[in-house]
């Protein structure tokens, strides 16, 4: 039987688990700036920055749930709603990473649940 991780002030959009352990790593799901437990946290007219911000702060509460911090993180991908948001996510995302720095992929598509403007996933490391 696989063990799962919800963090209790990060919800889900769907039927995922926020975390999955799979031994010596951690697959996380992807977070966006929506929170459905919390409501008024809506990507609509929001800054990329302050989706970003967000998107790790939900990060940060699962890693937590996990027992792990971002120095466990190993990969990272990040999806954009446009290219033209790369430069500021990437302002955010280098104030929660340290080098070195987790491999990382960064794909534009054409949209995302909650309308958010950018979703983060992780893989964690034990």
């Amino acid at each position: 039987m696989r063990k799962v991780y919800t963090a209790k002030d990060v919800s889900a959009s769907g039927p995922y688990s926020h975390a999955v352990d799979a031994g010596e790593y951690i697959y996380f799901s992807g977070q966006t700036a929506k929170n459905r437990l919390n409501p008024e946290d809506s990507p609509a007219n929001e800054s990329i920055t302050s989706q970003t911000e967000q998107c790790f702060k939900h990060l940060t509460s699962v890693l937590e749930e996990v027992g792990l911090t971002e120095d466990n993180v190993v990969k990272v991908n990040v999806y954009l709603t446009s290219m033209k948001h790369f430069d500021e996510m990437n302002r955010v995302y280098e104030t929660f990473f340290q080098a070195p720095y987790p491999a990382r992929t960064c794909v534009a598509v054409y949209e995302l649940p909650l309308g958010a403007d950018v979703e983060i996933e992780l893989v964690a490391k034990r």
